[in-house]
């Protein structure tokens, strides 16, 4: 999913050194491909986790940590990628970006072992975190007023459309080809967009940029990086391992020195002002509620329909596009609700629309064709979605003062990627603790071995790619296998259940903290 507030970075920035007519063309290619990147990576992967885990006999800790590592990176550095660019040039830290994106990504491809592709996935969210505020940036400077709402329309468009075939693509190489792919994929574009960006794109800096806040972008980062740390590697060492409460302790120290830092330097990258107004307190945290449910439920989605319903990547690729289409097409749509009733109706109906789409999710068994199971909640669910972002835009726009819109655009963007990367940590315990339960409460009592059930109880948190023990006959492999899916297929409901309740929390945070008769504007 796309975040919210993109096209508000735009078009709250003024146009510092408009462009050329003849290289405007030649400036949306180059940040449509590069923005197209980040998004398409962000989509990819998720479809390719399933054939990761396998390749590399990976725990389910393990392949949340190559999700994790390029999100933490990226949402703790995003705000500060955008300062750079302000301060040292906004091409010269998009092309910083993109070959630091381009490096890690092939080193991605040539991964070895599981450990390597987290930590090239790390780099690479540290490119992202340049390059994404880097081509929002770039186009702001380059357009005026009059021309900028199409230039906006049309990157909107576009990378609307990629982010919708990332998945298909990058199901259907690891399907033919193999998951290294899905990360070469990205070299011919970084080679694109660097050369049209030399060749076309000038350089424009803000020369009254403050100073960069780097004290808070590293507490950011301990502070993420300690909590992710703690939840996920609790699922394999235990709440009372050393390195787990440690890292939970440096976590939340490292947040609450976050806070104390941002009150009192002079360039926060968090300016915590802007959450004395009700309205924009309540826009990013029904942004760290609903997008939160997002994360996690793309994380796990894909291997339910690969390991436990037998899709093909290709086909799990491309179960989610009536989700991405919904909110492209509805968007105009959305965008007159809010014009004619405010934005707060809209982000009250629209989560719990959603939360009913998390819930049909819940209802599909084991097997069933598409169009009769998932279809039907990723309508809901989309067209929730779609009720839902751009009256969220809206609030955090006109929440705020002018001159600080930007600011609040990029903020809540950062929120909703933070959403992502602490839901996978947190919801991934939930859902291996339920997957553990239902498995052991399965074989429990059927004739194993104690040495059988201590070898699949050890090995449950590698989930649905977990395999019965080799030396045993065909019928009870199959019997175990069952109990997998089965077992997968309960945690499975349980994190979708609490999806929707997490989406219609959302709902109540709107009725509670965006105040009645709140329109479009202060």
């Amino acid at each position: 999913m796309k975040t919210p507030c993109d096209d508000v970075v735009v078009q709250s920035r003024s146009a510092d050194d408009p462009c050329s007519a003849k290289a405007g063309p030649w400036v949306l290619a180059a940040t449509i491909v590069g923005s197209s990147m980040a998004f398409i990576d962000g989509t990819v992967v998720n479809v390719a986790l399933p054939a990761l885990q396998t390749s590399f006999h990976a725990t389910v800790v393990g392949v949340q940590w190559v999700v994790e590592s390029y999100g933490l990176f990226l949402a703790a550095l995003i705000l500060v990628g955008g300062a750079l660019g302000d301060r040292y040039g906004r091409r010269l830290i998009f092309l910083v970006g993109v070959g630091i994106f381009a490096v890690a990504s092939a080193a991605c491809g040539f991964s070895s072992s599981i450990e390597q592709l987290i930590i090239a996935r790390s780099i690479q969210g540290i490119g992202a975190a340049f390059l994404v505020p880097g081509s929002l940036a770039i186009i702001s400077a380059s357009f005026d007023e009059k021309s900028r709402g199409q230039a906006i329309g049309t990157w909107s468009g576009f990378t609307a459309i990629t982010t919708a075939m990332g998945p298909v693509l990058g199901g259907w190489l690891v399907q033919n080809a193999s998951w290294h792919w899905v990360f070469f994929l990205n070299l011919p574009l970084a080679t694109a967009v660097i050369a049209i960006s030399l060749w076309r794109i000038p350089e424009t800096r803000n020369r009254a940029a403050g100073r960069l806040d780097w004290t808070g972008a590293l507490l950011a980062t301990i502070g993420l990086g300690g909590l992710v740390n703690g939840f996920l590697e609790s699922s394999t060492f235990g709440w009372s391992h050393p390195l787990v409460f440690g890292s939970l302790g440096a976590g939340v120290a490292a947040l609450v020195v976050f806070v104390f830092v941002e009150t009192r330097t002079h360039s926060p990258m968090v300016p915590l002002t802007l959450f004395k107004s009700h309205a924009f307190s309540g826009a990013n945290l029904l942004t760290l509620l609903l997008y939160s449910a997002l994360g996690i439920f793309f994380f796990l989605f894909s291997m339910n329909l690969i390991q436990v319903q037998k899709y093909s990547a290709t086909a799990t690729g491309a179960a989610a596009l009536p989700l991405i289409l919904l909110i492209f097409v509805l968007s105009r749509w959305s965008g007159g609700l809010v014009a004619r009733y405010g934005p707060r109706n809209p982000l009250i109906v629209g989560p719990l629309i959603a939360a009913a789409g998390f819930a049909l999710f819940a209802a599909p068994g084991i097997g069933g064709g598409y169009w009769a199971t998932f279809f039907p909640a990723f309508v809901v669910l989309g067209f929730g979605l779609a009720v839902s972002v751009a009256p969220l835009t809206t609030v955090v726009m006109n929440s705020v003062d002018q001159d600080h819109a930007g600011t609040a655009s990029g903020i809540n963007n950062a929120v909703a990627r933070v959403a992502g990367v602490l839901a996978i940590a947190i919801l991934g315990i939930v859902m291996v603790s339920a997957f553990s339960f239902s498995l052991q409460h399965a074989l429990t009592g059927v004739g194993l071995s104690a040495d059988v059930l201590h070898e699949i109880r050890s090995n449950a948190i590698r989930l649905g790619a977990l395999e019965p023990p080799s030396n045993l006959d065909a019928s009870t492999s199959a019997m175990i296998r069952a109990a997998i899916s089965k077992a997968f297929l309960f945690g499975f409901r349980l994190v979708m259940l609490i999806c929707a309740g997490l989406s219609a929390a959302s709902s109540g945070v709107s009725w509670l903290m965006i105040p009645r008769g709140w329109g479009t504007a202060n």
